[in-house]
C-alpha cells in the first residue's frame, strides 16, 4: 500500500472532515457545526493520510492553554478529530498519525498533549493516561429539594438569549478557568461552542436557553439549558437538560440549581458533563436519586516530562527521583528529579538513584491532581524504590478539587 501522510490543505477540509463523519458512524453533522469546526482547525495542525485522491485517516491538534495545579495555564495540544477509514483499518495509519503528531507537537515546544476518546482503550499505547473524569446526573425533583446557604434569595436571575449573554457569560467562565486543574482558557472562536443549538439535535427539546445570575447588578453566574415538554398519564413529565453551568458564589450557584429544578412542567434533570466533587452533591436532599455516574474524560500525555512535571506546583515538598518509560517518545526516558512545593518547581536529568518507576501514561494520569499515584502503585503501575516516596509523592501530585474538562473538543 503507497499512502501519503502530509498537513491538510485548505481546499481538502471538505473531504478530509467527511471522512472523520464516517468514522464515527456516516451521519452528516449540520452546516452549522461544520462551519464551527472548520473556522477553529488550525490547518498548519492537522494531518491526513491519503491513498490515491481519497482522504483514509485524519488527526488535528487544537492550540490550548490548560490549567494546570497552582493555577496556572500551560500550552497544551488538543488532539482531536481522529479517524481512520473502514477500508484501511490494521495497516498501522493511526501509529503512523500519533507518530508525526508528537514530534510536531515537541517541536511546537508544547509539553502536553490531551484528548478525549471516543474508545478510552486506544489511546494507552502511546502513552496518554486518563487525568480526568467526568460526572452525569438525573435529578428526579420530585423526590429532591435542595438545602441553599444564606443569601440564596439575594441572587436576581435574569432570562437572556444565548447569544446576547454571550460576554456575560464567557467573563464569568473566564474568571473560574484557574480554580480547577482541567479548565481551557477559551481561545478566540471558542465562545461559539457552548452556543451551537442546530434544531435536528434538539431530539424535541427547545432552542437553547440561558438564565444568568446577578449580585449588585454584576452578573455572578449563568446556566444554559433547554427544555424537553413530555406528559404521561398522571400529568406534565418534562425534562430540563443542562449544558452548561458556573458562578463565582457559592448563592449564585445554588440559585441556579435551585432555578432549574423547579421549573414548571418538568419532573427531571439531567446534565451530562459535571466535575465529580461538583458542589451540587452538596446541595441536594437525596442523592441516590440523583442518579449519579462517572466516567473517564480528558487523556493526558507528557510530551516533555521535564518541561510538562516543572510548569505545575505541588500541595506539598517533593524531592523525588522518576524513573521513566516512555517506548513512544524515548527523549522521556530516564531518571528525572522533581523538587517542588507550593510555589514552584524544577525538574531535571539525573544520575542519581530512583525513588519511583513509572511510565509517562501513570505521570498523565496524575499530572492534574485528580489520579492518585498511591492508587496506580496499588494497581501495579507504578513502583516505590525507596520507602517512603510514595506517599511524599502521591500526597505532593493533589489536588484540592478535582480537575474537570468543561467542554469537548
Amino acid at each position: 500500500m503507497t499512502t501519503e501522510l502530509r498537513v491538510l490543505r485548505d481546499a481538502e477540509f471538505d473531504t478530509w472532515y467527511a471522512n472523520l463523519e464516517l468514522a464515527f458512524g456516516g451521519v452528516p453533522e449540520s452546516p452549522e457545526e461544520v462551519a464551527l469546526w472548520r473556522e477553529l482547525t488550525g490547518f498548519d495542525r492537522s494531518i491526513g493520510v491519503w491513498d490515491g485522491g481519497e482522504t483514509v485517516g485524519t488527526t488535528g491538534a487544537f492550540a490550548f492553554r490548560i490549567t494546570v495545579p497552582g493555577g496556572e495555564q500551560v500550552p497544551a495540544a488538543g488532539v482531536t478529530m481522529v479517524s481512520v477509514r473502514p477500508t484501511h483499518r490494521r495497516r498501522g495509519l493511526l501509529r503512523r498519525m500519533m507518530r508525526r503528531q508528537l514530534d510536531d507537537v515537541r517541536a511546537w515546544g508544547e509539553p502536553l498533549a490531551v484528548l478525549t476518546a471516543s474508545e478510552p482503550d486506544i489511546y494507552g499505547r502511546f502513552g496518554y493516561g486518563i487525568a480526568t473524569h467526568t460526572m452525569s446526573v438525573r435529578i428526579d425533583t420530585a423526590r429532591v429539594r435542595l438545602s441553599v446557604p444564606p443569601g440564596t434569595d439575594g441572587v436576581r436571575l435574569r432570562l437572556s438569549k444565548p447569544g446576547e449573554a454571550r460576554d456575560a457569560c464567557e467573563a464569568v467562565y473566564a474568571r473560574r478557568v484557574a480554580a480547577r486543574p482541567g479548565m481551557l482558557a477559551r481561545q478566540p472562536g471558542w465562545e461559539g461552542l457552548p452556543l451551537l443549538d442546530p434544531a435536528d439535535n434538539r431530539e424535541g427539546a427547545s432552542p437553547l436557553q440561558c438564565v444568568l445570575a446577578e449580585e449588585d447588578g454584576r452578573t455572578v453566574g449563568y446556566a444554559r439549558y433547554a427544555v424537553r415538554p413530555d406528559w404521561a398519564a398522571a400529568g406534565a413529565n418534562g425534562t430540563v437538560l443542562v449544558r452548561d453551568a458556573e458562578a463565582l458564589t457559592p448563592a449564585a450557584y445554588a440559585a441556579l440549581w435551585r432555578y432549574l429544578t423547579e421549573i414548571d412542567l418538568t419532573s427531571y434533570v439531567t446534565a451530562h458533563n459535571r466535575p465529580v466533587d461538583d458542589p451540587l452533591l452538596h446541595l441536594v436532599s437525596d442523592v441516590r436519586r440523583c442518579e449519579a455516574r462517572v466516567k473517564d474524560s480528558l487523556h493526558v500525555r507528557l510530551v516533555d516530562v521535564g518541561a510538562a512535571l516543572a510548569a505545575r506546583t505541588y500541595r506539598g515538598a517533593v524531592d523525588v527521583v522518576l524513573d521513566v518509560a516512555d517506548d513512544f517518545c524515548p527523549w522521556n526516558a530516564g531518571r528525572w528529579r522533581l523538587t517542588g512545593d507550593q510555589k514552584g518547581a524544577s525538574c531535571e536529568r539525573t544520575e542519581d538513584a530512583a525513588d519511583l518507576a513509572l511510565s509517562v501514561r501513570e505521570l498523565g494520569s496524575a499530572y492534574l491532581g485528580g489520579v492518585s499515584l498511591a492508587a496506580l502503585a496499588g494497581a501495579g503501575r507504578v513502583r516505590e524504590l525507596r520507602e517512603g516516596a510514595l506517599e511524599e509523592a502521591a500526597a505532593a501530585f493533589g489536588s484540592d478539587v478535582a480537575p474537570w474538562l468543561p467542554h469537548g473538543f
